[in-house]
């Protein structure tokens, strides 16, 4: 048994098998590579599920974090700190929303906005206690605590968690006359990722963000996007919302790449007038907004605007989807994505093609067993675009 196996059996031993990881053991991480324990190379084209846009240990975001280690990494929101106010500050600015409440997960930044909702529902819509009811997406996938779970349509993801959080109708993704004809007067919000990662990089029809916008309008409910995945310059803008530019929802729910890879930072953006509906004692976490976590996200952010990643991953997306559709596999049945967040549909299971990309030094995961998801990190260059195509054609 070598050093990888004997890190693989020794985790397994003590940890839950709630994923099924590659067999491979990483020890190393610069830019948009990787090295295992054995020191084998891999150009890392998942990129933490899009929470390494700024690439592994980017120097100024390495940088904020050993600073503010050394002053102050933890004071609860019993007390001001020096640094979530300029955090929060420049994320506003940045994504164009009045106030953002940070969290640390993605999963409880859903949940945040969850709850935003529902009180907004009843303090400032009137709607009956105990009666908000949110529309959601078939397939989605907004994180894995149980009200997360109960706004997904997988049984996978459903299978022994009952019974699940009430308040959520779903709808087709992708269909705005099914939205609005679940409306009622319960409705407080409709919520969905603007491209649905986990469920394959499934790309909704043009226009359809905007038409969502409309009838949320039209009807008093809050419009919420789970930018999670797909913010943070991953789709070819900074926002994916952005790509439709009458589109800007209510609230965002943002996270991993706004940690830069290196801690966990989430947060909802929204009006003040939205906002508002938090008082103290309504919601909270004691680590949310610590000084660590804001000198991390604001240097996260700060990255990627310096560097015009949004840019950067327009240009190499589309370089990327050329490459891979030149390539004419017949197994092949549709490759999909905007910026460098892809989708190649495969006619078989994807987890061998997956297991062989490995072999040949690229790092990727299958998704709803059919699809290989490609996010590498967005500081990629032209030519690692290119040798990665190489190691496709190869494959398939």
């Amino acid at each position: 048994m070598n050093q990888e196996q004997a890190i693989i059996a020794q985790t397994e031993a003590v940890s839950a098998r709630n994923y099924k990881p590659l067999p491979v053991v990483l020890h190393r991480g610069e830019g948009v590579w990787v090295w295992d324990v054995e020191g084998r190379r891999y150009l890392d084209c998942l990129s933490a599920y899009s929470s390494l846009n700024q690439g592994h240990r980017h120097p100024k975001i390495i940088q904020a974090l050993y600073e503010q280690a050394e002053r102050l990494t933890l004071t609860s929101r019993a007390f001001h700190n020096d640094r979530m106010g300029g955090f929060l500050e420049l994320l506003c600015k940045t994504v164009g929303m009045e106030m953002a409440l940070p969290m640390n997960t993605g999963a409880e930044a859903v949940e945040t906005a969850v709850k935003a909702a529902r009180k907004w529902g009843y303090t400032k819509k009137g709607v009956a206690p105990g009666k908000a009811e949110i529309i959601v997406c078939n397939q989605n996938f907004h994180g894995r605590t149980t009200t997360a779970v109960a706004m997904s349509s997988e049984s996978g993801s459903r299978e022994h968690f009952a019974p699940f959080t009430p308040g959520f109708v779903h709808v087709p993704f992708g269909d705005a006359a099914a939205m609005e004809a679940a409306i009622t007067e319960n409705t407080v919000a409709v919520l969905f990722e603007p491209i649905q990662g986990e469920a394959g990089i499934v790309i909704p029809p043009e226009g359809y963000l905007t038409a969502a916008r409309r009838i949320c309008t039209d009807n008093n409910v809050l419009f919420i996007l789970d930018e999670i995945q797909t913010g943070f310059a991953r789709t070819g803008h900074l926002l994916c919302h952005q790509h439709e530019p009458e589109a800007k929802p209510d609230m965002l729910i943002l996270g991993k790449a706004l940690g830069g890879g290196v801690y966990p930072v989430s947060a909802i953006a929204t009006s003040r007038e939205i906002m508002s509906v938090f008082q103290p004692g309504d919601h909270g976490s004691t680590f949310a907004g610590n000084p660590l976590a804001s000198a991390v996200g604001a240097a996260a952010i700060s990255v990627v605007l310096d560097e015009d990643l949004a840019e950067r991953s327009r240009e190499l997306g589309t370089r990327l989807m050329a490459g891979l559709r030149g390539i004419g596999s017949p197994i092949v049945t549709e490759i999909r994505g905007r910026g460098l967040f892809v989708g190649i549909e495969i006619d078989r299971p994807a987890r061998p093609f997956c297991e062989a990309l490995m072999q040949r030094g690229v790092l990727c995961k299958e998704t709803h067993e059919h699809v290989i998801r490609l996010a590498p990190p967005l500081v990629i260059e032209a030519a690692e675009i290119d040798w990665l195509v190489e190691q496709f054609a190869a494959v398939l």
